[in-house]
């Protein structure tokens, strides 16, 4: 009997097949061959989802036995049998994922909007712009609008970040296209620049002082200086900083704690300059203090010299010698000053001197004794517009216990003594040098000391008037018994203009007991009076006139005194 008292069913083969195989326990918790509580047995049809056997899937032929009779579930354990064999039976379905892929996009991001100052570097950033796909990214920058009269112009309009420097007051409104395989997208940015107002200084340094660059335009001021200021203590004035002066205002740096330390960067410049960018509109800075700390570095000093800064001198910067006042000088610009750029008093110091330049002077770019002009470098220039594009040199004297050297410029700048110079140590010039002298000037090669001036055939010493005329100042006269007295490859010209000695006018007077020199392969012309003066005990080489060349001197080449 089967379950519920139903007849036991023949089970009935369909044709060519045979009976299906046991159900066995270790894969349904069911009794062997048929499943308790399905209602039915051999010979009856199984329904499922309204599918025959004929229509189910060869799964689904391994699970239902195909007989004619309607089958009946009678317990919950019977669903979930026929829940669990759907869910095994679709599973083995492959089925394709329809849902359409979105299409790639591109975004454009031109940064956020930008505040700044006029004279500022603006950097654009489209760095944030996207491909949906990752695809490389191309760039194109437009401006769209920009102040009336700016002239800007971009880096470069194909960079992620280009640059410009904004020139007017105003907006500057930007547009980025972004293209990519994806197709191109655009985004706008505005920068909005504006010009802040310069600080007042009006009374004096008393206090430690920090300048900062407030305003990113270099032409414009961040400060300006209303009055004359003493400078107490120390003032420093930072990279970029631009300070103007109203007329005739100077300012002091004195000694016993003020100080001054303006070093700019070569991007970055210092400027001090006149509210009227005109020569001679401020007086200039003296300078008293003898602090080590000193410095003018990447400093342009313009517009100076409305005033005399010490006596009658004009200058844009003046330096003490009664209190040995002392800078440092490198890279630092003067230019465009009333007088001289820069004037150092004899007991002034210029602890450092580099890579300086000064044009467009009424008078000559500096002034400074004979103990400073040794510090001056190669490189530093002296020509370019000035009234005389010369180093001058003040009355004074060779001193010290090492050989004084006088290099020479690159630029050919020659030394100008403005009166006598006394040599007494050992004084050398460089092949290439050249000295002019003021009028009745004289060169005095003391006991004490030496004169070396050996040039080359192609680079000549050379000793000449400031007035390439006859008998313009007064010459040289050697006192010194030094066997390094020398000249040689050298040009003296244009001396005699009064009596050197012993009332006989002369290029060159050897004088005294003992007193020597070499001359040779020296060029020795246009002598008010004789070439070259030779005292009784003094000396000079055997081969003296026929060793140099002598032409258009008033007396005789040469005077021996026996």
């Amino acid at each position: 009997m089967a379950q519920g008292g139903t007849p036991a069913a023949r089970y009935v083969p369909r044709a060519g097949g045979r009976a299906p195989a046991p159900f066995h326990r270790r894969d349904f918790p069911f009794h062997r061959g048929w499943p308790p509580g399905l209602a039915g047995g051999p010979g009856t049809f199984v329904s499922v989802n309204n599918k025959s056997a004929a229509t189910a899937t060869p799964r689904m032929k391994t699970i239902l036995y195909t007989y004619s009779q309607p089958v009946r579930l009678t317990n919950r354990w019977s669903l979930l049998w026929l829940i669990a064999s759907l869910l095994l039976v679709s599973s083995c379905k492959k089925e394709t994922d329809t849902t359409p892929r979105p299409v790639g996009t591109v975004v454009a991001n031109a940064g956020p909007d930008q505040p700044v100052q006029v004279g500022q570097t603006v950097t654009l950033d489209g760095s944030a712009s996207t491909d949906t796909d990752n695809k490389p990214l191309t760039y194109l920058w437009t401006i769209v609008r920009k102040p009336a009269k700016s002239t800007i112009t971009l880096s470069d309009v194909a960079a992620v970040k280009p640059t410009f420097k904004a020139d007017e007051v105003g907006e500057y409104e930007i547009e980025l296209t972004v293209s990519s395989a994806n197709g191109k997208a655009t985004d706008r940015v505005v920068v909005a620049a504006s010009v802040a107002e310069p600080i007042a200084i009006t009374s004096n340094i008393t206090v430690k002082t920090n300048l900062i660059d407030r305003i990113a335009n270099p032409d414009l001021p961040d400060y300006i200086v209303t009055k004359s200021i003493d400078v107490t203590s120390e003032l420093t004035i930072n990279p970029g900083v631009v300070i103007a002066f109203e007329r005739d205002v100077r300012v002091n740096v004195n000694d016993g704690g003020g100080l001054l330390i303006a070093k700019g960067t070569a991007q970055q410049r210092i400027k001090l300059m006149g509210v009227q960018k005109t020569k001679g509109y401020w007086v200039g800075i003296a300078l008293y203090s003898g602090s080590n700390a000193n410095v003018l570095e990447y400093v342009d000093v313009l517009h100076a010299g409305s005033r005399p800064l010490y006596s009658t001198t004009k200058a844009a910067l003046f330096m003490s010698g009664g209190s040995k006042a002392q800078i440092a000088l490198k890279n630092t610009q003067f230019a465009q000053n009333d007088g001289y750029g820069v004037y150092v008093y004899e007991g002034g110091i210029l602890r450092e001197f580099q890579e300086n330049a000064f044009t467009n002077h009424t008078e000559a770019g500096i002034l400074l004794d004979a103990a400073n002009v040794a510090k001056l470098d190669p490189a530093s220039t002296f020509k370019g517009n000035n009234g005389r594009d010369v180093v001058e040199v003040t009355p004074s004297a060779i001193t010290g216990a090492q050989e004084v050297v006088w290099p020479g410029f690159t630029d050919k700048t020659p030394y100008r003594l403005t009166g006598d110079l006394s040599v007494n140590a050992g004084f050398k010039l460089n092949p290439g040098v050249t000295l002019e002298m003021n009028r009745d000037v004289t060169i005095l090669v003391n006991t004490s000391g030496y004169l070396s001036a050996k040039g080359t055939e192609t680079d000549k010493v050379i000793f000449t008037g400031a007035n390439r005329t006859a008998g313009y100042w007064r010459g040289i006269i050697c006192y010194s018994a030094n066997n390094k007295n020398a000249l040689d490859h050298a040009e003296v010209s244009h001396a005699g203009s009064v009596a050197i000695v012993s009332g006989k006018k002369a290029n060159v007077a050897i004088y005294g007991t003992r007193a020597a020199m070499s001359i040779t392969k020296t060029r020795i012309s246009n002598s008010g009076g004789y070439g070259v003066f030779v005292s009784y005990g003094a000396s000079a080489n055997t081969d003296l006139s026929t060793a140099n060349t002598f032409t258009s001197n008033t007396a005789d080449n040469v005077l021996i005194e026996k």
